[in-house]
């Protein structure tokens, strides 16, 4: 595995248990960050890639849960050959809800994973452990759509301070249950001062244009 660039950031994956969506949210302070962290199949599982970016976890993953292999297991097959995995973080979801998730010891602090029922989330270069725990009680709090929940867990996020180094770039992409089907939502927000609220205002209008 060869190509990385450095995606330090907080993001999450999920699962909406009774749509069996999957999706992802990320933001990051530098550019263009729905270009290497998000990776997500409709009716097989989304994954984040991130710190020095690699984004064959996310090709290669999702190729591994569609043939079979299990979360944990395609995430171990794919740190097993990678030399340089202590620099990665990497957070998995299955359409069945499974999860796995690495944080290698190379990554800057603060750094760290935690998954719950349907989610996983993961950060480094944060401000804190609190950045996590902010997103998780925000996702696990609201009982609306998969993609609002993450919208509101992202913003959670950043309020609690996100990337210490600043901000520049946030995503959000879903996608329903259907193999084979095209994102239900696929959202990007680059060099913007506020890229957290710029993507919920391009939310809001896709909900008024897609009801």
């Amino acid at each position: 595995m060869k190509r990385r660039r450095i995606a330090t950031t907080f993001s999450m994956v999920a699962r909406c248990p009774k749509t069996l969506a999957l999706g992802v949210c990320v933001s990051t302070a530098v550019p263009a960050v729905r270009d290497r962290v998000p990776h997500a199949e409709a009716g097989v599982g989304a994954i984040a890639t991130q710190a020095h970016t690699n984004i064959l976890y996310g090709i290669k993953g999702l190729r591994l849960l569609k043939t079979g292999f299990s979360p944990q297991a395609a995430l171990e097959a794919m740190l097993k050959e990678d030399s340089q995995r202590e620099s990665r973080q990497v957070i998995v979801i299955d359409k069945d809800g499974r999860t796995a998730a690495f944080t290698g010891k190379e990554t800057i602090d603060w750094k760290g994973h935690s998954a719950g029922t349907d989610y996983v989330v993961a950060g480094n270069m944060l401000v804190g452990k609190r950045v996590l725990d902010a997103m998780a009680q925000a996702f696990e709090g609201s009982e609306d759509g998969l993609e609002e929940r993450l919208m509101k867990a992202l913003e959670a996020g950043q309020e609690a301070g996100g990337d210490k180094r600043g901000k520049t770039s946030a995503a959000l992409l879903v996608v329903g249950k259907k193999a084979g089907t095209r994102p239900l939502l696929d959202l990007r927000v680059d060099e913007h001062q506020e890229p957290v609220k710029e993507l919920r205002r391009k939310l809001e209008i896709f909900k008024t244009t897609h009801k």
